[in-house]
């Protein structure tokens, strides 16, 4: 079969796409792109918000529109959440929830002409994690290593432990077998996916941590670059900061969602940490591994934000070494606590607060990417050059995106990189030090 994934929505999704994808190829299956004519597309969904339920709702409608012979294999996270919904929709052939993704071929292949599978667990109980094993996307630099899946949390804003179940763990050994495989065939950079990293190896016996996964998977694979995804607050403790200042092959960069930088907002979201912890640990880091790139996710206007309480947020990220945040307008998400909550924020005050926070976001990447500027840095090229200017484009280890010029034999490598300006918009440019 000629079989076109489509994946929406987050890392951890991309990287569970790129494995069905590998089993698809491994089944004697032909991946193609949409554009070519698909005989079976899988469409990987997302459902975080409801623009992203209706997202997938038009793909699959597009998809059907186009390709009308094709069969529809609809999975992700609105599979889990609506797995009827789904059904409805033309074209779709089987609905595989998450933690069936390792089967969806068969699940396809037992499907019968006419009539709609649907073959969505029960995640309201601890499940077997599915054993999806990661590939490289010819169309990517980097490979994701998805070390866990599920969450704990009861956050109020958030659907993803309803369609993601409860937090589980790939096992260490497993893991280091798999980086090994994924760094043998070319992977420059691994990055270590997960819906709660900081939660890894809760659920082993015996037990480990985040840090101790880290030192073993170096250990095992001695030339592997690995970059975190994001990890709470509260997580990031002074043994991880150790580790991340020893070791040159995890990237300096790290993705603290703080959501609020409010303690009374905090409680109502219902999130672990608070401020103080924001306040002891940022610094530190920062002091610890030089040049390290800190981020944080920052929900504006959810119930109850009153300006005191925005005002708060900005001065936090406004005081701390944080270099840059990504910010979203609080969305009611049906299925949560936050959507029945009393003192809804106005959009218009929403949009204002938002604006804010991404300048003030904006000028402190810029004033980050400047301090860089003459020091060298390991970077990872990307496969496809940029389309306006041709440039190859580079990112470092500490996250700054690096146009320079350079050969199509550098496309994909891990290379030395210096930051020779940067303009007034941010965009980076330097010169290759190797190759």
């Amino acid at each position: 079969m000629r079989v076109a994934i489509t994946t929406h929505g987050c890392r951890l999704n991309q990287s569970e796409g790129d494995s069905m994808a590998r089993s698809a190829r491994e089944a004697g299956h032909e991946i193609v792109d949409l554009d070519d004519a698909p005989e079976v597309v899988v469409v990987n969904t997302c459902t975080i918000t409801h623009s992203a339920d209706a997202d997938a709702r038009q793909a699959i409608r597009r998809v059907a529109g186009r390709w009308p012979k094709a069969r529809i294999v609809a999975t992700g996270c609105y599979a889990n959440g609506d797995p009827e919904a789904l059904r409805s929709l033309p074209g779709v052939a089987v609905v595989v929830g998450n933690r069936e993704k390792e089967s969806w071929i068969e699940h396809l292949g037992r499907a019968s002409d006419g009539e709609v599978d649907v073959v969505v667990g029960d995640l309201s109980r601890r499940v077997r994690l599915a054993r999806l094993r990661p590939a490289i996307d010819p169309r990517r630099s980097r490979a994701f290593l998805k070390i866990q899946d599920g969450c704990n949390y009861r956050c109020a804003f958030c659907i993803v432990p309803k369609v993601r179940g409860r937090s589980t763990s790939v096992e260490a050994s497993v893991l280091a077998e798999q980086l090994r495989q994924l760094v043998e065939a070319g992977a420059p950079e691994v990055v270590l996916t997960g819906v709660h990293l900081g939660t890894y190896g809760w659920d082993l016996r015996p037990r480990i941590e985040l840090g101790a996964l880290l030192g073993r998977l170096l250990a095992s694979s001695p030339t592997a670059r690995l970059r975190l995804g994001s990890v709470d607050p509260h997580e990031l403790d002074d043994p991880l900061i150790e580790l991340l200042a020893a070791s040159p092959r995890i990237c300096r960069h790290l993705h603290l969602p703080v959501q609020s930088g409010d303690d009374r907002v905090l409680r109502r979201m219902r999130r672990a940490h608070r401020v103080a912890h924001l306040e002891r640990q940022v610094p530190r880091a920062a002091a610890a591994i030089p040049g390290v790139a800190i981020g944080t996710d920052i929900i504006v206007g959810f119930p109850g934000e009153d300006e005191a309480a925005f005002t708060n947020t900005y001065e936090l990220l406004e005081s701390l070494p944080i270099d840059y945040a990504h910010v979203f307008s609080y969305s009611a998400r049906a299925g949560t606590e936050a959507a029945s909550m009393p003192e809804q924020v106005p959009p218009e005050v929403m949009a204002e607060r938002s604006r804010r926070l991404r300048q003030l976001s904006s000028d402190k990447w810029l004033s980050f990417t400047r301090r860089s500027i003459g020091a060298g840095a390991s970077a990872v090229v990307y496969r496809r050059r940029d389309r306006r200017t041709g440039d190859l484009v580079a990112l470092t280890d500490n996250y700054i995106k690096v146009h320079a010029v350079g050969a199509d034999a550098l496309l994909g490598r891990r290379v030395e990189v210096e930051i020779e300006d940067v303009s007034a918009d941010g965009r980076a440019r330097g010169r290759i030090c190797d190759g």
